[in-house]
């Protein structure tokens, strides 16, 4: 072994963490060892839309791998009704505890009861880890017990005592409740290894602050930024026309209560001025969305869709100006206030002209009618400085920026939310950005560094970066990786009665991706194996009802958005695909609608889930088979090289000898 002087100073380094060839050569024998462990079970999840319900009972029940778990380990040992409790135990133990207190007799035999069960289920999905790393991930309180329990075999004779005595210590001291929910959560933990977020986790939902909240408690997570989460992430940062997008879909979907109870941004100036300047207009193209979830007063949608009609036109405004000092966005077909009749109450769009829906726009300049009124302008900067100064918004931007991006490679899958842009003759489409071309994986690159560098500038230096646009750019952009469509028809959904006008022509990937040709050379442009390789996108909903099969491209590509936001079920049919990737093989599952968290507790409900195999491996897939084994073997060849080191005399041990 001939060490140049940089590789020297690299193994002097790590020889301060293994000091002596006893400690590397311990490390050597871990790592290999971890190396024929099975693979860990990677949850795929994509267009939440604030659906926190629905998206912690999938995260809950692994999308129904925990209950998978719960039949194997139990089979015909225990009744339906037995597995099902067990497994909503599980899923909701703090809720379900509570709830089997007040109805339970015989309280303690129903604890030993119910913590044998969860033994056998906690040492089932811990098999597969270390020692160690289980250790790691046990409860402070009770991790010398569970630790005992889970390495003890009840049913050795010797040992029966000890176990039993433990379980009813556990009981006798009154702490069976607090076991039982540390041990449910562990169950929770270990069943998945990894979670991945293929984009949009904001709008539509109500709760996207509290879906971030439940990511941040989980360790190995990625996110994969869709067009909705950008919108919020260039709102934090201060973009003004992503700020009015952003409270528009607010508005329409009746979350602008997400927006001021969750993040404690300040609507008080954006409804002030929308029950003035619109106090007398009935406003009927503007009523929002209402989920039906609680009684509302007729004064209450009236002022939610006078602040909705009053932030879209500001939007209109506002793109309207961007868009004239942008033009190699090539998006003059979207400045469409200037092509109104005023007097009239017409549009003319291309050769035809049409009849609006809605004619009173007391805030429109015909002569400038991109140009902000006073008021207008003055909203907006208040707006602007309550998103930028909310904590809670900026922790979440903050958590997007450092989990996400726009793309991942893991385990020789692709994840991306929207697209990849495409030509109709199957090439990847060219796109300028700032004089320059970008196509394929670079043109998710760029986009990836112009998000990071407006974060960074923004908060550096509390301006805007010159990139701020493209922020923009990413949520209705023609060419745009997470839109995906030639245009966003939101002033023609408004004021257009002839849907024709509403039709959003798609890029040509999402009618080439059927075909085994294109996957392959997406694969093969971001450098993976399209043999032994899949995509798995999101963005465009699956429609289940019409037959439309999620998995695309001969199996090549898995299109996991199947509709978790409830607004997209009455045209999907189904409430979404999530998809598991263990060490035996890949499993899709898809969702019929979740109830309520309460009748999954009192009635055991879960959401029925269908499980398709996708691969079965007949070799079970080990970690040194992943993308973590690659980098364990690295480390093996480092180690190797430090105890060389040590041995030939290059570096001496500070303790211990061989």
């Amino acid at each position: 072994m001939n060490v140049s002087e940089q590789e020297l100073r690299y193994l002097e380094l790590l020889a301060k963490r293994y000091p002596s060839i006893q400690k590397a050569s311990t490390e050597i024998i871990n790592l290999k060892a971890i190396l024929s462990l099975p693979k860990g079970t990677e949850h795929f999840l994509s267009d939440l839309h604030g659906e926190y319900e629905a998206f912690t009972h999938l995260l809950n029940s692994a999308s129904g791998v925990i209950k998978k778990r719960i039949n194997e380990i139990f089979k015909d040992s225990l009744r339906d009704s037995e597995k099902n409790s067990l497994a909503t135990l599980i899923y909701y133990p703090e809720e379900k505890t509570r709830w089997v207190m007040r109805r339970e007799t015989d309280l303690d035999e129903w604890y030993k009861l119910t913590l044998h069960r969860l033994i056998k289920v906690c040492r089932s999905v811990s098999s597969k880890y270390t020692r160690s790393k289980v250790r790691k991930t046990l409860p402070k309180d009770f991790a010398y017990v569970i630790e005992e329990l889970l390495h003890e075999d009840e049913n050795e004779l010797n040992k029966q005592h000890y176990y039993d005595g433990i379980i009813d210590t556990i009981i006798s001291t009154g702490r069976a409740r607090e076991f039982i929910i540390e041990l449910c959560i562990l169950i929770r933990k270990l069943t998945i290894d990894r979670l991945h977020i293929v984009g949009d986790i904001f709008d539509r939902g109500p709760h996207p602050d509290l879906i971030i909240e439940t990511l941040m408690l989980y360790k190995d997570v990625d996110i994969q930024w869709g067009n909705h989460d950008v919108v919020w992430m260039g709102a934090a940062m201060g973009s003004l026309p992503l700020i009015a997008t952003l409270l528009r879909v607010a508005a329409r979907y009746d979350n602008l209560s997400t927006v001021e109870d969750a993040y404690g941004v300040n609507l008080l100036p954006l409804a002030t001025f929308a029950m003035q300047v619109y106090k007398d207009d009935p406003c009927t193209q503007f009523q929002p969305k209402l989920s039906g979830e609680r009684e509302y007063r007729t004064d209450e949608i009236q002022m939610v869709a006078q602040m909705h009609k009053a932030i879209s036109i500001i939007q209109f405004k506002l793109e309207g100006q961007l868009i004239k000092r942008r033009p190699e966005f090539k998006m003059d077909d979207r400045l469409l206030l200037e092509h109104i009749d005023y007097e009239k109450g017409t549009i003319r769009m291309g050769r035809k002209v049409y009849p609006l829906l809605d004619t009173y726009f007391p805030t429109i300049d015909p002569v400038q009618p991109y140009q902000l009124t006073v008021q207008e302008q003055e909203v907006m900067e208040r707006l602007r400085n309550s998103f930028q100064k909310s904590q809670k918004i900026q922790r979440h931007v903050k958590y997007l920026l450092n989990k996400g991006s726009m793309y991942l490679k893991f385990n020789s899958n692709l994840l991306y939310h929207g697209c990849i842009p495409m030509t109709p003759e199957g090439e990847f489409k060219k796109v300028k950005i700032e004089g320059s071309y970008y196509a394929g994986k670079a043109l998710l690159d760029k986009f990836d560094e112009i998000i990071r560098q407006c974060y960074y500038y923004k908060q550096n230096t509390g301006e805007d970066s010159v990139g701020i646009d493209y922020m923009y750019y990413l949520w209705p952009g023609p060419d745009s990786p997470l839109f995906g469509k030639t245009k966003m028809a939101t002033f023609e959904r408004y004021f257009i009665a002839d849907k024709e006008t509403h039709i959003e022509e798609k890029n040509p990937y999402f009618t080439l991706r059927d075909q085994e040709e294109l996957s392959i050379k997406i694969l093969n442009e971001f450098s993976l194996d399209h043999e032994h390789s899949r995509i798995v996108n999101g963005h465009v909903p699956v429609k289940f009802k019409k037959g439309e099969d999620p998995v695309k491209g001969n199996g090549r590509m898995i299109v996991i958005d199947g509709g978790l936001a409830k607004a997209y079920q009455p045209e999907t049919g189904i409430a979404g695909y999530t998809l598991i990737y263990n060490s035996y093989g890949l499993m899709l599952a898809a969702h019929e609608p979740f109830e309520s968290k309460q009748k999954a507790i009192e009635l055991e409900k879960d959401i029925i889930s269908d499980l398709r195999t996708l691969e079965k491996t007949s070799v079970r897939k080990r970690v040194g088979d992943t993308d973590i084994g690659v980098h364990l073997r690295k480390e093996i060849k480092e180690l190797e090289d430090l105890l060389v080191a040590y041995r030939k005399g290059y570096l001496k041990e500070e303790n211990g000898n061989e």
